[in-house]
């Protein structure tokens, strides 16, 4: 009986290897072979807002961007107006307790995590567009280092149209603000309102609707925006541009989540969320003048300009959460207060 050499083996084996690589090659070419299956990953994003408000509006796109951006592999679940049962305020410990991976919080609610938060929905310090567009860019590192602290990664900035009141009454003097019952959208909002003499609650905005639909409340502070969003002009007939603040709301994941993709789905996501902050930026250019055609379009009445008492009353009330602000805040945020108001 013949026996092949050891040499003979190893020829035969070089061959078969040569072979069985060339037919890989060949099966790849043909689609025989499929290519490894990337992971799909899922991320929970909340908002408080309704999809056509501008808070969800971002999300949206963003969740479009990603899913395009990554050729599926990443995508959103999105649940708007509070569909996933978490406010602003939450949404920070719910992301850290893995209830959801992120979302889109209105900052103002966040200040009782880190003070910072509050910086854009102080009273009457941002007046025009482009002083918020510029306290959000010199504010981000700040935003991004809270998030961080967290375990949260900031992916973009939304700022919204000027902040109102909503009523049930036109708000001619300082005798019909006292005359109010207001839903507020953060702790020094609700502290103004007192100062003046209304009656002020700071809820969620679903909370809020419902509570107007009660007769609980005849007043909301929000801007055009969100009002337009959710058809306020069912039973607040009255909107009264004060220009109370120019604020914004925060997106931002998980970080664990975030550095758990691949790099280049991390670049993917980075791009997503850059070109998301772009078009909500070109998306509030004309944001205010559309809200407000579609709002006399449903009855409201835009009483502008408002008041001067009761601006001037609303300002002065605001003197004393502005001042408290500073006392909780490093110095760098200060000084970018302190630009804005001699803008």
């Amino acid at each position: 009986m013949h026996f092949p050499t050891m040499r003979n083996m190893h020829r035969a084996w070089i061959v078969d290897r040569r072979v069985f690589i060339a037919l890989c090659a060949i099966a790849l070419v043909g689609g025989m072979v499929p290519t490894p299956a990337i992971a799909q990953v899922r991320w929970k994003m909340a908002t408080e807002y309704p999809e056509s408000n501008i808070s969800g509006v971002g999300l949206a796109t963003f969740g479009k961007l990603l899913a395009s951006n990554t050729q599926g592999s990443v995508t959103t679940v999105n649940g708007f107006d509070n569909e996933m049962k978490t406010r602003s305020g939450e949404m920070l410990r719910a992301a850290q307790d893995h209830r959801i991976d992120g979302g889109d919080a209105f900052a103002g609610p966040l200040e009782a995590s880190d003070p910072i938060f509050g910086l854009s929905s102080l009273p009457f310090v941002v007046q025009s567009v482009d002083v918020a567009r510029e306290v959000s860019a010199r504010a981000r590192p700040l935003y991004e280092r809270a998030l961080a602290a967290r375990g949260l990664k900031l992916l973009y900035i939304t700022i919204w149209p000027p902040t109102g009141i909503w009523s049930d009454q036109p708000l001619k003097n300082v005798e019909d603000l006292r005359a109010l019952s207001v839903r507020t959208y953060d702790y020094n909002s609700a502290e103004v309102m007192r100062t003046v003499g209304a009656t002020a609650e700071y809820l969620p905005f679903n909370e809020a609707i419902a509570k107007v639909r009660e007769h609980k409340l005849n007043a909301i502070l929000t801007s055009g925006d969100g009002g337009a969003g959710r058809k306020l002009w069912d039973d607040l007939r009255h909107f009264t541009p004060i220009n109370y603040a120019i604020p914004i709301s925060i997106a931002f994941v998980r970080q664990d989540d975030f550095e758990a993709l691949p790099k280049e789905a991390q670049d993917q996501v980075e791009a997503a969320a850059a070109e998301t902050g772009k078009r909500q930026l070109e998306l509030l250019a004309n944001r205010t003048a559309e809200n407000y055609k579609r709002m006399r379009s449903n009855g409201v009445s835009i009483d502008e300009p408002a008041p001067p008492a009761v601006i001037a009353a609303l300002k002065k009330a605001g003197s004393a959460p502005i001042a408290a602000w500073q006392t909780k805040v490093s110095a760098e945020a200060v000084a970018i207060l302190g630009w804005a108001n001699q803008q």
